[in-house]
């Protein structure tokens, strides 16, 4: 991943952004090229690794990965207008852009095809996102019969981490006053998760 200096992430963000992957994009290179799944996943620091399913039915996991298995996780994003620059209206000399954070994920990938892991998975996948519910739905609320069935249509995966590369591209490389024109006009248009991110990266 090409990060310039001003767009580099400390140890401290970096951890503080796998723990908040909810979803990534699986790429693992096999015999016939590079084959790819986008997946909920969720950062297991004990494990030093991402963990998750994929069905059964998807052959990408016995397909053998050639070296290391990559993840690809997306952040906060959005586009960012030459408008709300300062600079604009000093010397025009701005373009559009866009604003992210983002990481590339790689490590070594390992199968769990056994219903205990897998259900573990789906359990702490479910509770991360039902969790702050006002009516969480429990894995428990469906038929034990059901429950099994479905768990036997997946398979677990566990990306176990070699190595981390993160970039947060969130106007450092911009004046105060055009970062404020930043921060102002994400907010305008709604994107106040973004705008939030600038005004982070500025501190």
């Amino acid at each position: 991943m090409y990060v310039p200096p001003h767009f580099a992430v400390d140890d401290e963000a970096t951890q503080a952004f796998l723990a908040g992957i909810q979803a990534g994009d699986l790429v693992t290179a096999t015999d016939d090229g590079l084959v790819a799944t986008f997946l909920p996943l969720l950062h297991d620091p004990e494990r030093n690794a991402l963990i998750g399913h994929v069905a059964r039915k998807n052959d990408q996991w016995q397909r053998a990965a050639h070296g290391e298995s990559l993840v690809i996780a997306h952040g906060v994003d959005a586009y960012v207008s030459p408008g709300w620059y300062a600079t604009k209206r000093e010397h025009g000399r701005v373009v559009p852009t866009w604003n992210y954070t983002t990481a590339h994920v790689y490590g070594t990938l390992q199968i769990h095809d056994d219903p205990e892991w897998v259900d573990m998975v789906v359990r702490r996948l479910t509770e991360r996102h039902e969790g702050g519910r006002e009516h969480p739905w429990s894995v428990d609320d469906a038929p034990a019969r059901f429950h099994g069935g479905q768990l036997r249509a997946i398979v677990g995966v566990e990306l176990e981490l070699t190595r981390v590369e993160a970039k947060f591209k969130l106007s450092q490389n911009r004046s105060e006053a055009d970062i404020d024109g930043v921060v102002a006009g994400l907010g305008a248009d709604g994107e106040d998760a973004a705008a939030a991110a600038v005004e982070a990266a500025r501190t």
